[in-house]
Formats: C-alpha cells, sequence, structure tokens
C-alpha cells in the first residue's frame, strides 16, 4: 500500500483534513477524492491502490473523520468548503471524483471554479429528481421519529476499538457487499478517541450524520450543474423505487437522468453495482477514473 501524508488546513473557520498520495505532476491530472456521508478520506485507500503513482489528493469533510465537526446551514456548504480548499492549496488540473453527497460537493465546487478542474466522476451522487427538491419536507416526513429525529442519529457510537467496531457492523445493512480491505479501512480510520472515559466515538457523529441526510432534498443544485462545461461521466448504481419512508442506502439516489443537465453529461448504469460503489468494488473504480482521461 502506498504511503500517505496526512496534513491539514483552515478553510473558512474549519480546520479540514486531508490525505494526499505521490506528488504533483506537471503533465498530469491530480485526482481530487472526496467521501460519502458518514464515511472518511481513507474509505479511499483501496481505490488509490488501483491508480499507480498517480498524484492522489483525498479530504475528510467537515464533520468526518479528523476535520471538524461543525454545524452546517445547507448541502451549498459543502460545496463551499471544497471550493475553498481548492482555492486556499492552489489546486489546478483537477479530476474531481465525488461518491454520493461528495458527487453533490464535487459538482457545486467545479461550477464555482470553472478552471480548477479538467473532468468530474460522479459516483451514484445524491443529486436526485429536481420535482424532489420542491417537495423537500415530504421527502423526510415519513422517516422521522416521533421526536423528529433521523433513524441514523441512534446509530451505536462507543467501541472499544477498530475491531469491535467491525465485528458489529460487517453483518449489518449494505456493509456485507463492501470489500474486506475497504471494511477495515474503515474501522482503522473511522473512530476517534472519546472524549470523556475510556474507547472511542464514530469520527463522524451520529448526529451530525443525520443531520446531513435531514437536509438532502434541500438545496437544489441544478443551477449549478448547468453551469458546468467540462465533461462529466456519472455512473449509477441498482435504481431505487420511489417507496417514502424506505431507508435502503445500498440503491441510488441519483435522478436516472441527471447526465442530460450536464453540458457534456455522460451516464454509465450499473444495477450490479449498489450504491457503494467505491467500497464494493475499488478496482472499478479506479479503472473508471483513469479510463476517462483524454
Amino acid at each position: 500500500m502506498r504511503e500517505c501524508r496526512e496534513q491539514y488546513v483552515n478553510v473558512g473557520g474549519v480546520n479540514l483534513c486531508w490525505f494526499e498520495w505521490g506528488e504533483k505532476r506537471n503533465d498530469e491530472e491530480t485526482i481530487l477524492l472526496v467521501h460519502a456521508t458518514g464515511f472518511h478520506a481513507r474509505c479511499w485507500d483501496q481505490t488509490v491502490a488501483g491508480l499507480g503513482d498517480r498524484h492522489v489528493i483525498a479530504l475528510d469533510m467537515r464533520g468526518h473523520g479528523r476535520s471538524d465537526a461543525i454545524a452546517f446551514e445547507s448541502w451549498h456548504q459543502f460545496g463551499d468548503d471544497l471550493a475553498g480548499f481548492v482555492r486556499q492549496l492552489g489546486l489546478t488540473n483537477l479530476i474531481g471524483v465525488g461518491h454520493s453527497m461528495g458527487g453533490f460537493s464535487v459538482a457545486l465546487a467545479a461550477a464555482q471554479l470553472p478552471t480548477s478542474f479538467t473532468r468530474l466522476i460522479l459516483l451514484d451522487p445524491v443529486i436526485l429528481d429536481p420535482l424532489q427538491y420542491a417537495s423537500a419536507g415530504d421527502n423526510i416526513a415519513d422517516i422521522r421519529d416521533a421526536m423528529g429525529r433521523h433513524p441514523v442519529a441512534k446509530r451505536r457510537n462507543s467501541f472499544s476499538g477498530p475491531e469491535e467496531m467491525y465485528d458489529v457492523l460487517r453483518p449489518k445493512g449494505g456493509y456485507v457487499v463492501w470489500q474486506e480491505a475497504v471494511m477495515r479501512d474503515y474501522c482503522t480510520f473511522g473512530l476517534l478517541p472519546a472524549d470523556h472515559g475510556e474507547g472511542y466515538v464514530l469520527a463522524c457523529p451520529p448526529e451530525f450524520e443525520a443531520s446531513i441526510y435531514m437536509g438532502s432534498s434541500e438545496t437544489d443544485i441544478y443551477d449549478a450543474v448547468m453551469k458546468i462545461q467540462i465533461p462529466v461521466f456519472i455512473v449509477r448504481a441498482k435504481k431505487r423505487e420511489a417507496d417514502k419512508g424506505t431507508m435502503d442506502f445500498s440503491l441510488s439516489p441519483t435522478w436516472e437522468h441527471l447526465a442530460s443537465k450536464f453540458q457534456q453529461g455522460t451516464d454509465h448504469y450499473r444495477p450490479d453495482l449498489t450504491h457503494y460503489i467505491p467500497m464494493q468494488d475499488p478496482e472499478f473504480t479506479a479503472r473508471f477514473i483513469l479510463s476517462q482521461e483524454d
């Protein structure tokens, strides 16, 4: 496994952690990887392993990994954080790769920074049918509990270490399709020492993760989408049926006609894959990233 460097930068008052593999080359694009809700930058390790000696950067978004868990007002702030990160580091000639919420964030950042990115690869991005943004409150009404909380807020948040986290989560839900090595990376880097007492807590606090899900349909992104002029490659997983109240995170949230809204959008439908594309098949993910280069 390639060694990486852990680094920190303050963007708009938020300390963001990021990891870097390799060195920038003038004749090659840098690959910027942005993770999904509840995950962290090191969930990309197995994808990075398939990218050869390329210069790669992966960021812990606010509230995830080792970055500050500072509250946000809307999903726009994730795009703003990412755009600020790119500006502050002076990054150019980027291939922006985003999974789920990360895909949403990459698209927002690229709309703000039209000369920083050369292409985008959006892996099952949380970019919904435009009609869902018009009825945002209805989209979450059926999954909130009596106190108005998203069920994710009640996730277990205390573990003795990565091994216990692995043993508890591995048999559950979508984790069963993850590659073994990715699951180990998620657990190894997905915990932080507890502030009080012994043991560890999730690096993405359950309340913070829940707040992201609660806001997923409140930020209409289509004005930004239509501004993006570079090539955009979308990989969609197995389609989610339009059932209210379901919480099957393994199915795709991506609007099936999304590619048509980009000026240069291309759709790749992979019903054999779940929403957890980089976790289920990091080798495919790496091949796909490299195959979309000129």
